[in-house]
């Protein structure tokens, strides 16, 4: 069973005794002689019908499904602010919950904080990159997702010019904002990509601006990586192809959507689970993709020529193989400096730090 929450829930109640009660989830009673484990995650958004959030949700969907009445879930959504993050996960812990997940990379420093407050309360990370003895981490490898994408469009833009808005200019958003157009130039060398960092996972708002500043530049294709299906959306009204993220956002633009690159976190939440419970969980640091079924594409709009589809497939294959890897050089920033000489691939560190565009990029990663 599980209890859904607010932020303003959590920290109307203060201290660690009411937190315990603001956090208990419903139907405890009847929970509480079973001994389930608690189990928490923080959403940094309200959950929708898509998006990021949503996939996270289905990762706690799994566990319930899987685990039944072994264990108790507590969902807190929208948890942005640090602060409120370091509050919401101290509270956590404090109220018996021996299993928390935090869901964005500005969940970072709070997670940290709590565990080593908590060294005895197992936390999961997505999108992080510190590891301690109770902290490990795990995330999907979107430059796999976004490289075909970028073939897609590549081969189906009229124009050789690409859009993408992403939420943060964060290795996690630069490093695929670079591969999609790397995937682009493979097979159209002259393709370029605009960005635009909108400092916000959720604003439809100035999404929907970003969109039409992007389309009025000539982009007609058009990718966004934030918690809306905006600018799929926008792309759809104007004519355009969007390239959704995180979920399948066809149904927002029926007719105009590309593909997306969408991400199963299913694998995640149930395995550590499953450890926690059978007394084995070590803090790992675990980094999936398409091989592993963490990224996954939607179907390729029924446009793309069944060649370009033959040739998707082709990529994607050598992609889970290893045959081909979308950070192999030669690859030049946008100065013209080489970030990765001929016959290297940047390696996972690499790839995990990147803060500098590849050349055809317009705009700044930071």
């Amino acid at each position: 069973m599980a209890g859904r929450h607010t932020r303003r829930d959590v920290l109307k109640v203060g201290g660690a005794a009411a937190a315990g009660l603001a956090l208990s989830p419903l139907g405890s009673g009847s929970l509480r002689a079973a001994q389930p484990l608690k189990i928490g995650v923080a959403y940094v958004s309200p959950i929708a019908d898509i998006g990021w959030t949503k996939q996270h949700s289905l990762g706690v969907d799994a566990i319930k499904a899987k685990f039944g009445d072994k264990v108790a879930v507590t969902v807190i959504e929208s948890v942005t602010n640090p602060q409120d993050a370091e509050r919401t996960f101290g509270d956590m812990a404090a109220s018996g919950h021996k299993l928390i997940f935090g869901t964005s990379f500005s969940h970072g420093t709070p997670l940290q904080k709590a565990a080593k407050r908590f060294p005895d309360v197992k936390f999961e990370h997505c999108s992080g990159i510190v590891h301690l003895k109770n902290l490990g981490t795990f995330e999907a490898k979107y430059y796999e997702g976004t490289y075909l994408a970028g073939i897609a469009a590549g081969k189906m833009s009229k124009t050789g010019k690409i859009g993408f808005i992403g939420g943060f200019p964060i290795p996690d958003i630069v490093g695929p904002a670079n591969a999609l157009l790397l995937g682009a130039q493979s097979v159209r060398p002259d393709a370029t990509c605009s960005t635009i960092f909108l400092n916000s996972w959720f604003d439809p708002g100035k999404e929907k601006d970003a969109a039409a500043a992007l389309i009025a530049q000539g982009c007609d294709v058009i990718c966004g990586m934030t918690d809306t299906p905006t600018s799929v959306q926008a792309a759809e009204n104007a004519g355009v192809w969007g390239i959704g993220y995180a979920s399948d956002m066809s149904k927002f633009a029926p007719t105009k959507h590309l593909t997306a690159f969408t991400l199963d976190w299913t694998s995640e939440y149930v395995g550590a689970t499953q450890k926690v419970l059978d007394g084995t969980w070590t803090s790992e640091e675990r980094w999936d993709g398409l091989k592993e079924g963490v990224v996954k594409m939607s179907p390729y709009n029924a446009a793309i020529p069944d060649d370009v589809k033959a040739l998707l497939a082709e990529k994607e294959a050598a992609i889970k193989s290893g045959a081909l890897h979308p950070f192999s050089g030669e690859i030049r920033a946008q100065n013209g400096e080489v970030k990765v000489a001929a016959g290297v691939t940047l390696d996972a560190k690499g790839i995990r730090s990147i803060n500098w565009f590849v050349k055809g990029m317009s705009g700044s990663p930071g």
